[in-house]
């Protein structure tokens, strides 16, 4: 029995041993981020909004026409309302950001800064600045701020193309409010297509494992080297807080976007007209194609550049201008990078044989802010809370909906219900919108208490909510 407790012993000490050197090996060859902390944190920034909500001293809900005659373009009340605006400013949201020039300019996400009518960037060293707004581009969700300021710590963009999956990478930013916090992770995915902010989806995120938060968005993604290699955008979760994925828009989208924002303060993209779909399996054996890639066309837009090509429905697009089409998702991100009027080289499958063409490329709706504005009518107010205006003719072509677009969003049943503005009202009560009159004209007739459902597109996705209303 003793002998047999020393070989145990023996074994289990010599196991031990193995466990606490293998340990230190993986020790030493992991790496430390702390210099890189040290070098580029001063670069880090936190960025704070304020947003002036307008507020009624009458709580009482009246009929919708009255509503309108009381409310003009904007949402503010005539001078005959009879009813005194109450300014409550608030704070809208805390994000991060981060400098990319001495001379002041700096980055963060569009949704942090989008509709603020104050914005106050914090840095390392607690000075605090206002920024202007030099440009928003919704469908990147990137801002270009800059800042009065001389002589400031910046950092440099890395090449976002040249990263591969399992490379360590580390952010730094606000989550929770927790200013210039680090925290560190690996590349999970590149080329991710995820549900965004803006109907058209010019996006291929790197997604990673590193611990994104509320905060966290429009500040900096590192390599190892310290070069920014994306920019924090979105998570993916069901509590609100960080799964473990969280994604990020490359460096090269950004650097090509921050460009365009510098030059003329907006993003021109270019646009293919073809409405597509995966291509699997069973769509790869009918079309005589050895494995699965590719975007299958299933429309071509009357008039669209990809008509005027000779684009047909039931081609298999897999190349466009020198880029691999292997998900059919690569396709508008890689055409989004190229601006109107481009010559561009397509390479697709028709009948189980590859063909090439040229196509010049046309003008996306997003250049103009189509989906966002309207010359012919004003914003209009509403009972429940938020105003709409109308979809553009493009858009509703385009994106293939009817609706209208919430503009601005007050507190109410709206705002209590999780409706986002930007979010396009296809539906309200089971009745279809179609136009702002139209919704008129259902709110109007909303019962005076009890749930309603609205039916909503939100980043390419239609979601249903219940509205509570009350006397």
């Amino acid at each position: 029995m003793k002998n047999l407790y020393s070989a145990f012993k023996g074994t289990f000490l010599s196991f031990l041993c193995g466990v606490f050197l293998i340990a230190k090996l993986n020790g030493a060859e992991l790496p430390n981020f702390a210099d890189l902390v040290e070098k580029h944190s001063a670069s880090i920034v936190e960025i704070s909004t304020l947003r002036n909500v307008e507020m009624q001293a009458s709580g009482e809900r009246g009929s919708i026409d009255e509503l309108l005659r009381q409310f003009g373009p904007g949402g503010v009340p005539g001078e005959d309302s009879g009813q005194v605006p109450l300014r409550a400013p608030r704070r809208a949201a805390v994000g991060s950001g981060f400098i990319i020039s001495s001379d002041g300019f700096v980055i963060t996400n569009n949704h942090v800064v989008s509709g603020a009518d104050e914005i106050r960037v914090h840095l390392n060293d607690r000075r605090v600045f206002d920024a202007e707004i030099i440009g928003l581009d919704e469908p990147s969700d990137i801002a270009l701020l800059k800042l009065d300021a001389e002589a400031l710590p910046f950092v440099d963009f890395g090449d976002s193309d040249a990263v591969r999956v399992g490379e360590w990478v580390l952010a730094i930013g606000s989550p929770f409010g927790l200013e210039f916090s680090a925290a560190a992770g690996i590349v999970s995915a590149k080329g991710r297509s995820v549900p965004g902010r803006s109907s058209y989806n010019y996006m291929a995120f790197i997604q990673t494992d590193v611990a994104i938060n509320q905060g966290n968005s429009g500040g900096p993604l590192f390599n190892l080297q310290g070069d920014v290699i994306g920019i924090n955008s979105q998570i993916i979760s069901s509590t609100g807080g960080s799964n473990g994925i969280s994604f990020s828009i490359p460096s090269n989208v950004a650097m090509n976007v921050i460009s365009q924002l510098k030059e003329a303060g907006r993003v021109e993209r270019g646009l293919l007209g073809v409405r597509m779909r995966e291509v699997d399996f069973a769509l790869a054996e009918i079309f005589d194609m050895d494995i699965p890639r590719g975007a299958f066309v299933d429309g071509v837009m009357p008039g669209s550049p990809a008509g005027d090509a000779g684009i047909k429905n039931e081609d298999i697009i897999v190349g466009f201008n020198g880029h691999d089409i292997e998900y059919f998702t690569d396709l508008p991100f890689y055409v989004g990078q190229y601006r109107p009027n481009t010559e561009a080289e397509l390479i697709y499958y028709r009948g189980g044989v590859q063909q090439k063409t040229s196509v010049v490329l046309g003008s996306s709706p997003t250049n103009e802010g189509v989906a966002f504005k309207t010359s012919v009518q004003p914003a209009r107010v509403n009972p429940l809370g938020f105003l709409v205006e109308e979809l553009s003719e493009d858009i509703k072509e385009v994106a293939g909906i009817e609706g209208v677009r919430i503009v601005k969003l007050n507190p109410g049943p709206g705002a209590e219900a999780g409706l986002r503005e930007g979010d396009v009202v296809v539906a309200l009560n089971r009745s279809e919108i179609s136009s702002v009159e139209g919704f008129a004209r259902v709110a109007e007739s909303l019962p005076r208490s009890g749930y309603i459902p609205v039916r909503v597109v939100r980043e390419g996705q239609g979601t249903t909510l219940a509205l509570e209303l009350a006397e």
